[in-house]
């Protein structure tokens, strides 16, 4: 792996509990198992010496690539077409189902459409975040990779053709060498197995086939179940696919991404680890989900979620911001130091220090959440009902106090906003689920709360100078998350405050479109250097000036976003000024957001007058 390929120039492959990225060369340069938070196989996208990856392409030849997904799945199909001759790799993960599972397939097909190709294929495994070594056991099925904590196996497949002969394989310091020459009409696989319960061994064709055929069944099927028909279906559905990709089957969670530490700026230090599962990220991705009607995806985030509102109710303590996907909260921070990072972007960071922040405002999302599960049918049981009672009867006493915010402010806390925004959620759907479904709770004090937050915010958090809400009080700093103050209910969208808020967003945060999520030259936040601007945040402002009635605007905006997308369709966390993108990848964030915008201007759209 000689160079580091673009952010955006990789799929993602998954099977529901853990995933891949494979770039434009067809390089995986990312698979951690057996989960998505364990340690890393491949890393070249964090270094491309010591990282490890495993790569098929044509050697020696010039050739251009291209890459899509098979319509309606993430198989995704690498086409490699030179003047000799065009073939292609298809990969793709069978889904593993609800059970945890040590044993994960990466599947990778190869064939050779037309006229003939040379392949070079490059196994060179780095286990434990290059941690480990290996050794390689070369056998006439396939390879064996054992280290100290983790075995790999590659199975070999071939019909017909010639794929990978015997003579042709290479143990080169531990890591697999092999070239072959394909004719068309030659096709065969390579089954990577992260627990295998035989020896490698050839496998039959039929049985590659047939994995293939159950996991793009599986994903259709799947995706039949969307009720979105409008204008951006496509766009709208392949968001609904990472979004399910990154859900952890066995629990419903949903991790912020699959990466760990891709820059937010290349060169710079703002590298995290977004494997986990947010309280805020997936709370939101429960509205996009529900939007298109998968039902099912929300009811079992609904009962992890629940099981954290418990946890956190029976200790009188605030919710985590973000957990494991199976609901663990050790999230120790370290970096490490032997990786140079994405483009020399380090630290490499896994963990994350932030787990144990306060954000007051992640009960608003729980609590957002539980509620528009509540209008599903999904309603949380007496149990966790009244952890949920002791966990507002918390937050009564401690909301009015500073925190990190939501972006997670590693500088002093502050009095912000957004936090109090949402603490008045949080009382607003406790105080309406009460009522809907007759539930016990003080919500005479809750009531008092919320009325005390909704005056505090209009006397504190908007600024008559600038005649805007602001991201703290006693600063004049503009923040792109004060965007969903109408989503929630707090303002209508007609209210002047809200209107020359809204302007003054659009003057101050915006770039051609693109959001910034705020200034942070003007509003510390503890960290040097700077970021692109939030693709999150840009659907915000679609969504918030369509329902201000700025529908002609929104939509442009809308479109002029999904020229960001890469050639998949997919999104990082970030867009540099260069139009990069950066940041982890993909980002759950810009996929749900981006439905929630489609959804809502869609609908104003066809109802306009």
């Amino acid at each position: 792996m000689e160079e580091y390929p673009a952010i955006e120039d990789h799929g993602i492959i998954g099977d529901l509990q853990t995933a891949a990225l494979v770039a434009r060369d067809g390089t995986v340069t990312w698979f951690c198992a057996p989960r998505f938070d364990s340690p890393s196989i491949f890393a070249g996208l964090l270094d491309r010496h010591r990282g490890g990856y495993f790569r098929i392409s044509p050697d020696g030849v010039r050739y251009l690539s291209k890459q899509l997904y098979l319509p309606g799945t993430p198989i995704l199909i690498t086409r490699f077409i030179s003047a000799d001759g065009v073939g292609e790799v298809i990969d793709f993960m069978p889904v593993t189902g609800k059970q945890p599972t040590d044993r994960h397939r990466l599947v990778r097909i190869i064939n050779m459409v037309r006229g003939s190709m040379r392949f070079r294929m490059a196994v060179r495994p780095r286990f434990n975040y290059g941690r480990d070594p290996h050794e390689l056991d070369l056998r006439p099925g396939g390879s064996v990779f054992r280290s100290a904590s983790a075995t790999l196996t590659l199975h070999t497949s071939r019909p017909r053709g010639r794929l990978v002969p015997q003579e042709q394989i290479h143990n080169e310091d531990g890591d697999l060498l092999a070239f072959t020459t394909l004719h068309e009409g030659d096709t065969g696989a390579i089954v990577m197995d992260t627990a295998s319960p035989a020896e490698p061994h050839v496998m039959p064709f039929e049985e590659v086939q047939h994995m293939l055929e159950q996991t793009r069944d599986y994903w259709r099927r799947w995706l039949d179940r969307s009720r979105y028909h409008g204008r951006w279906r496509e766009m709208v559905e392949r968001s609904a696919i990472m979004l399910k990709l990154m859900t952890y089957a066995p629990t419903g969670a949903m991790i912020a991404a699959p990466t760990v530490a891709l820059p937010e700026e290349i060169g710079g230090n703002r590298n995290w680890d977004y494997r986990y599962t947010w309280i805020r990220d997936t709370s939101f991705s429960m509205h996009a989900l529900l939007s298109l009607g998968f039902t099912e995806e929300a009811q079992q985030y609904a009962e992890w979620l629940d099981d954290r509102v418990r946890e956190a109710g029976d200790n009188a303590a605030p919710l985590k911001i973000m957990y494991r996907v199976d609901g663990s909260s050790d999230l120790t921070e370290e970096t490490l130091d032997h990786f140079e990072g994405y483009r020399g972007s380090g630290p490499v960071r896994i963990g994350n220090g932030a787990a144990d922040q306060l954000q007051l405002d992640i009960h608003g999302e729980a609590m957002f959440a539980i509620h528009l599960a509540g209008g599903q049918g999904l309603d949380a049981s007496h149990r966790v009902w009244q952890s949920t009672v002791r966990l507002i009867d918390w937050l009564c006493d401690n909301w009015d106090q500073p925190d990190a915010g939501v972006w997670e402010s590693r500088h002093h806390p502050r009095d912000y906003t957004y936090s109090r925004l949402m603490s008045w959620v949080a009382f607003d759907r406790a105080i309406r689920l009460a009522a809907r479904l007759g539930r016990p709770g003080n919500t005479d004090r809750w009531t008092d709360q919320r009325n005390a937050i909704y005056s505090q915010i209009m006397e504190r958090g908007y600024d008559p100078g600038r005649r805007s809400f602001v991201q703290s009080y006693g600063e004049s700093v503009l923040d792109a998350a004060l965007l969903i103050m109408p989503v929630v209910g707090f303002v209508t969208p007609t209210d002047p405050a809200w209107q020359s808020t809204l302007r003054a967003i659009g003057q101050d945060l915006v770039s051609d479109s693109l959001v910034y999520r705020y200034d942070p030259t003007a509003s510390p936040d503890g960290l040097p250097g700077n970021e692109g601007t939030f693709n999150m945040c840009t659907f915000w402002y679609v969504e918030a000036l369509a329902t201000a009635g700025r529908l002609d605007e929104a939509r442009l905006i809308f479109e002029k976003m999904l020229t960001f997308s890469n050639h998949l369709g997919l999104y990082s966390e970030e867009i540099a000024p260069s139009g990069d993108q950066v940041g982890n990848y993909p980002q759950a964030f810009s996929h749900l957001s981006l439905i929630n915008a489609a959804v809502t201007l869609d609908h104003l759209l066809t109802h306009r007058r």
